[in-house]
């Protein structure tokens, strides 16, 4: 049986906590910054988990990660 590749895209986005939980970046926060509001930019900072409709889509680009 050949291996299975992971998706390198796929493993830049999204690591895979202990807990089994999905962590991902939150989007809108790259370019036209100027017209969004510092509450909002703040808001966007930092990281927050992977949908439930998502996750079976994103294992299965990650075969490896336990």
């Amino acid at each position: 049986m050949p291996k299975v590749k992971t998706k390198k895209s796929a493993a830049k986005r999204f690591k895979i906590r202990s807990g089994g939980s999905i962590k991902r970046s939150q989007a809108y926060l790259r370019h036209i910054l100027t017209k969004k509001s510092t509450k909002r930019k703040r808001h966007l900072r930092g990281t927050t988990n992977v949908h439930d409709s998502n996750k079976r889509a994103i294992r299965a680009m990650l075969p490896y990660a336990s």
